[in-house]
This record gives C-alpha cells, structure tokens and sequence, in this order.
C-alpha cells in the first residue's frame, strides 16, 4: 500500500499553541482536495440510479483510509442534522475523533447528495472492512483495563502507516514495559512483531487490547510459543490474509 501525506490530529488552534501551523494547514489543503475528490468521484460514478463499485476505491486509492475516512466523519459531524444518513454509517464513524475546528472543518465537509454520499460511506466500510483489520470486538477486555504482560496485542490502525495495514502487521507479543499494567505510572510497551520478528518501544495508547487467544491464527501462536520459550522468532511467510472472525470494527481513530 502508499505512502500518504500525514494527517495532523489536532485542530488550528492546537497546532498554533503547538507552534505546528505549517503541519496543520499542509494536512487540512489535503482534506479539502480529498473532499473535492469524492464529489468529483460520485458525480462520475453516479449514473442516476446506481453508484459504480469502483467510485470510493479510487479516491482512497488517492488519499488512503485514513483521510477519506476522516473526511467522512467529518462531514457526518457538519451535517448531523440531515437524516438521510444511515444509522449504521453514523455509528461507524462516529468512532472516528475529528478534532474541534468550528471555523474550518466545513472547508472538507462533503456537498454531494446526502443519499447518494450514504452509499459511498457504505462502499467505503466495505472497503475496509476487506482488510480483515482487528478491532476491540476481537480482543478480550477493553485497553484501560487490560494486563498487557505476556500476551498478544493489536496496534490500532490510527497507529500505523497505511503501507502496514494488515492483521499479521497489527499483531505484537508484549514482553514488559510499565505501559503494560493498566494500573502503571508509564506508558512504554516493549512488544515483538509477530510477524517480523521486529522488536519496538509502543506507547499503550497505540494498541487496542489483547486479541482473544482463540481468534490466533496457527502461525501467530506458533510465534507466540516460540517467544514463551525464550527463543528468537524470524520474518515468517504469511500464507494468507483473511478477515478475522467477528464483526468488521470502525476505524477508531482517537487521539
């Protein structure tokens, strides 16, 4: 997958107190052109009576999840007084966090049609929900109550570079740190790949909780047995990327 530009996570405002305005306003000229993409796209794609398959795949093609979703959200958030919404894509992104910006966020609000918008939201989650991502419906406890010690742990996505958005790339075996007790005065996870045999300092923030053991693929706990032991694991072959079990999560993106 690309490389995308990197999107600025807090509002104007912020990044002026941050002193971070030119990060700020390079990242909000690119959630205006991906909005103006979308409108673009839906006006080529939308015959009168049906909306091509193809139409979100393009635009995230261009920008990536993370922005087109963000820019989604946004625009749910700016017109959430219109009802021709679903129910179902307002809970979905409602679980993405838009920082607070009044004064700007109508810039890349969506314009199109509410109806036939709703159907590109739907598309775009199907989207998504393709790369079998793990989300909290798959992990046992939520992450503010989770011993993290000893088990595995998936990297929420809003953490990672598109280019690794995959489930073997979400998966970390956690090997101490005091961000592993939920109780601990610190936040540093000290985690192995399990996938790569990577070994990297997270902040317990970055992950969304300990998968359920049982949601493991094979090669997973083979890894996992392998780091229990005390032995070093290496980059193994994936041999396939299927969605996990259970319901396909939103894309949590909470700062």
């Amino acid at each position: 997958m690309a490389k995308f530009p990197d999107l600025y996570p807090y509002s104007a405002a912020e990044a002026g107190r941050f002193k971070e305005l030119d990060q700020w306003r390079q990242s909000h000229m690119v959630n205006i052109r991906c909005k103006e993409a979308i409108e673009k796209a839906i006006s080529r794609d939308f015959d009168g009576m049906y909306l091509k398959d193809s139409c979100a795949k393009d635009v995230v093609a261009e920008f990536g999840y993370k922005r087109v979703n963000l820019v989604l959200a946004n625009t749910l958030k700016v017109k959430e007084y219109d009802g021709r919404f679903s129910a179902t894509n307002r809970e979905w992104f409602g679980k993405t966090f838009v920082p607070p910006d009044k004064d700007h966020n109508y810039a890349f609000a969506v314009d199109s049609h509410p109806a036939v918008l709703d159907g590109f939201m739907d598309e775009f989650r199907k989207l998504y929900q393709k790369l079998g991502l793990f989300g909290a419906e798959q992990c046992e406890a939520p992450r503010e109550e989770a011993e993290f010690e000893g088990k595995v742990l998936a990297v929420s996505p809003s953490a990672l570079d598109e280019e690794y958005f995959t489930p073997q790339d979400q998966l970390w075996y956690a090997k101490g740190g005091f961000g592993c007790n939920p109780r601990g005065s610190g936040r540093a996870v000290f985690a192995t790949c399990l996938a790569t045999g990577e070994s990297a300092r997270w902040n317990r923030t970055d992950f969304i909780g300990p998968v359920k053991e049982e949601l493991l693929p094979d090669w997973a706990k083979a890894q996992v047995e392998k780091l229990r032991a005390g032995e070093q694991i290496s980059p193994i072959e994936i041999p396939t990327n299927a969605p996990v079990e259970g319901p396909a999560p939103g894309m949590d993106q909470t700062m």
